[in-house]
């Protein structure tokens, strides 16, 4: 096939991602390319000989060798001459086959099948094998990362946010715990998802109607087929196999997505100069702006973003493929292409984001120093639990007339607490019988965390063996 300069593509996956994830797209490639669409099809192909052969009787050991180095060995380029002239894809693939094989089995190759048969099936063994190949020791890898960060900084104070407004204090460890959680459980569910795609070998409108004319029982040669390619049947085929099984693995892997443009968006918000908590990686070399030379932007951040605002709208389209006229129209033929692409574009994401946590600095003093900055407001909170504790009902308003005269008069909370020498007592003494030293208890807000810190521990260590089963998956 002619070699084209990568800069004449089209799609940006082809040449400024392909550049920035060279390794990773080679991988996808082998699944998802045009070239693995044809192998796995031939695959699915000589599969069907192997059923043929078992449910006659042939002997198949003679030809095992020669039929497994087929694949690899397969010259796509002669599959694509063939169909400029029958202008019909699994048409050439049969005809090239057919000469490659023993003459003996050229007659099996596709007989008894229907296009998608071969089609639906291939495709579903490209998705599974791409998930458990790929995407998911990808996925695991960014929550071990995640989950190690979320260790180290099991400690480090910051301040919680809700609004966009200071709440209470938190660890940055404890914030990253949520991404943990939310992003760990999603590497079982698309595991699950990829295992359940299912194949056929129903025929034309799924009532097995070529194959009963050579089989008693054609569902078994319908098994016997999809058990070689590790797939189960689709439980009601048409000539299209359910595409709730596909859709159910794609919308797994959108949930991800969200979540680590969620996470994405949180760095790019504690990046802006004001707050300054984190910084992305920055080479000696780069360049943040072709005008201010002091700039550092949060762009891999702000990427991994844009690529979820990209490809997450085509779940729409994914929804779109469950109808198709009666037994099957061609509707879905452009549009399931474009899998390949959102599955990328989601690797490409998982990627940046794991840059991003592998070179991320947290500024711990800046996080320390934003918690001061309310002057010690974020105390209000229990301050109004052990008022209320104390059988005060009016604790709430009492408190929140405080942190007003802290508005008014600029100062902190304990300062304004002198000026309520009553509340002040009864705080004192609510400190005291739960361990507290109070003039301390009011110098450190940051201290004031709840159980941030072993929540976060405990989900990091969680996730860290989860994610340590799906490192190193892989399905042949």
């Amino acid at each position: 096939m002619q070699s084209r300069n990568i800069f004449e593509n089209l799609s940006p996956l082809d040449h400024r991602y392909w550049l920035s994830n060279e390794s990773l797209f080679t991988k996808l490639s082998y699944y998802l390319s045009e070239d693995g669409a044809v192998r796995y099809c031939a695959r699915a192909e000589l599969a069907l000989i192997c059923a043929h052969c078992a449910m006659r009787g042939i002997d198949i050991a003679p030809y095992k060798t020669q039929l497994d180095s087929l694949v690899d060995e397969l010259d796509v380029d002669a599959v694509y001459r063939e169909e400029e002239k029958t202008k019909h894809n699994i048409r050439a693939l049969v005809n090239v086959l057919q000469k490659l094989i023993p003459e003996s089995l050229a007659p099996l190759v596709h007989l008894g099948a229907t296009s998608v048969d071969i089609l639906d099936t291939a495709f579903s063994c490209r998705i599974r094998d791409a998930v458990q190949n790929v995407v998911l020791p990808l996925l695991a890898e960014l929550v071990e990362s995640i989950s190690t960060l979320a260790l180290r900084e099991a400690d480090t104070p910051q301040i919680g946010r809700t609004h966009g407004q200071h709440a209470v204090p938190i660890t940055f460890g404890f914030a990253l715990a949520e991404y943990v959680s939310r992003l760990g459980k999603t590497l079982e569910r698309i595991d699950i998802a990829s295992k359940n795609l299912r194949g056929k070998l129903a025929g034309a409108t799924g009532s097995y109607n070529a194959l009963s004319m050579l089989y008693k029982e054609p569902e078994r040669i319908e098994a016997l087929y999809l058990e070689q390619l590790g797939l189960l049947p689709s439980e009601h085929a048409t000539q299209l196999v359910e595409p709730e099984y596909l859709l159910h693995v794609l919308l797994e892997i959108n949930c991800a997505f969200g979540i680590i443009a969620n996470l994405a968006d949180d760095f790019r918000n504690l990046q802006r100069t004001e707050i300054d908590e984190i910084r992305e990686g920055f080479a000696k070399t780069q360049v943040g702006s072709s005008t201010m030379p002091q700039k550092r932007n949060p762009w891999n951040s702000e990427h991994v973003k844009s690529l979820w605002k990209t490809f997450a709208p085509r779940v729409t389209t994914f929804f779109m493929d469950q109808i198709s006229e009666h037994q099957r129209d061609l509707t879905n033929s452009a549009s399931q292409r474009f899998i390949a692409e959102y599955i990328a574009g989601f690797c490409a994401a998982c990627n940046r984001m794991l840059s991003v946590i592998n070179s991320l600095a947290v500024n711990r003093e800046k996080m320390f120093e934003n918690i001061k900055v309310s002057g010690g407001a974020v105390l209000a909170e229990p301050s109004y639990i052990l008022i209320a504790d104390s059988g005060n009902p009016e604790a709430h308003e009492l408190v929140r007339r405080i942190t007003l005269e802290m508005e008014e008069r600029h100062c902190s909370f304990e300062e304004a607490l002198e000026t309520h020498p009553d509340i002040k007592e009864i705080l004192h003494k609510q400190l005291e019988k739960l361990g507290y030293e109070p003039r301390s208890f009011f110098a450190n807000p940051a201290n004031y965390n709840g159980r941030a810190s072993q929540k976060a521990q405990t989900i990091a260590r969680k996730y860290l063996d989860i994610a340590e089963k799906y490192k190193s998956k892989e399905v042949k």
